[in-house]
């Protein structure tokens, strides 16, 4: 089986207008070849090809690893997978630079978008035949990507933890495991912290896990990942604009929606635009217990965090002051180790002081601070005392 064979296999497909299947292909091999062909070449040419044409072509065994977080390719010899192990070179090759470039064309073509050497650049969401996963794409062609086509892929699962699940993985310890509930069943709003791929969701579903079962959550997201084990659970999707840029629906627009629908609970996937507003608003007027997750290197940075996003939708530090301070009790900031154990690191209160807002930590590196019996005093306001003091080390 010749390169010259495998590409004029793939224009005469190309340019088809049938559905492309192994037969299809097989058809198409034995047409271009001219004359008899081994079955050993069919298969390579189904093999090649069809990576071509369907799916993520040779991506889709990483892809399909429930271990599987992201999967990278920064040149036709060098396919990265992150998952626990952290970031790892794969065996993964493709024959050259144009391969790649097809493979991200055609990724986005099924994400609804263009990439071109007009547009070369691209932000989207694959569709997935398995209804459990979303894998978002974003890829960059040459010359903006100097050293060739760069495909990133992020596989999305639903976070369906429960608490006790993370307590045996090593999240937090037994204590932290009623703390948590405890915060829960005291209806304290909260913001779960942490950097990319730090667990943040996770920790967030597995919280919803616990909320009362007569209480309706309405969560409002953009990719889905959300899965907590709770009946009256109902979840809103953002949606992209298409092709022509038009029928986008954005989390601001939900978060609006989603006051409709008689909440007990609003919940913010995460937190990253003007929505805050919205979502402080919301908090301020009677939705107590509601969450979300927000990117940051530490609880400490979350101030500034919150401030650069609620300027997006023209609310001055000032005013994002008061009504964080009156909306959101506790920060939860999650880390990821070096060998990609994810853990809970600190549990600190959010409060207002004269010069903006003030992160103080109650729990921290396993250990609880002075500040530990403000948390309980929260709780017991709320009539949910726990079973043990909160001790200082």
């Amino acid at each position: 089986m010749t390169t010259d064979l495998v590409d004029r296999v793939r224009r005469r497909l190309a340019g088809g207008a049938r559905e492309i299947t192994s037969a299809a292909v097989a058809q198409a091999v034995r047409d271009e070849a001219g004359g008899v062909v081994g079955h050993d070449d069919v298969l390579t040419a189904l093999t090649l090809l069809r990576q071509e044409f369907v799916g993520a072509g040779p991506l889709d065994p990483l892809l399909r690893d429930p271990a599987t977080t992201d999967v990278l390719v920064t040149a036709p010899d060098q396919v990265w997978v992150d998952g626990p192990a952290g970031l790892r070179r794969t065996e993964i090759h493709f024959r050259d630079e144009d391969a790649v470039r097809r493979l991200a064309q055609r990724l986005a073509m099924a994400a609804g978008r263009r990439l071109d050497d007009a547009q070369p650049y691209v932000d989207g969401w694959l569709p997935s035949a398995a209804t459990n996963t979303r894998i978002r794409l974003h890829a960059v062609l040459p010359p903006i990507a100097e050293a060739g086509t760069c495909l990133s892929l992020r596989v999305l699962r639903p976070a369906a933890h429960g608490l006790t699940d993370l307590r045996h993985l090593a999240t937090f310890d037994g204590q932290l495991l009623e703390v948590l509930r405890a915060i829960v069943h005291a209806r304290l709003a909260f913001l779960v912290s942490g950097g990319t791929g730090s667990g943040k969701t996770t920790l967030l579903s597995a919280l919803l896990g616990e909320v009362p079962s007569g209480e309706r959550i309405v969560c409002v997201e953009d990719a889905g990942e959300l899965q907590p084990a709770h009946p009256q659970f109902v979840r809103l999707v953002t949606r992209p604009p298409n092709i022509e840029g038009a029928g986008e629906v954005t989390l601001r627009d939900l978060v609006r929606q989603a006051l409709r629908m008689r909440p007990d609970r609003l919940v913010l996937g995460e937190v990253r635009g003007p929505e805050v507003c919205d979502l402080l608003a919301a908090l301020n007027t009677g939705h107590d217990g509601g969450a979300g997750t927000v990117h940051a290197n530490s609880p400490m940075e979350v101030p500034a965090r919150l401030e650069a996003l609620a300027a997006l939708g023209g609310l001055t530090a000032a005013a994002l002051h008061s009504q964080a301070a009156a909306a959101i009790r506790l920060i939860l900031h999650m880390r990821r180790s070096s060998a990609g154990v994810r853990h809970l690191q600190q549990i600190a209160l959010l409060t207002r002081s004269p010069t903006g807002l003030a992160i103080t930590p109650v729990w921290k590196d396993s250990a609880w601070t002075p500040a530990a019996p403000a948390l309980t005093a929260l709780l017991q306001n709320a009539g949910v005392p726990l079973p043990a003091p909160l001790t200082p080390c």
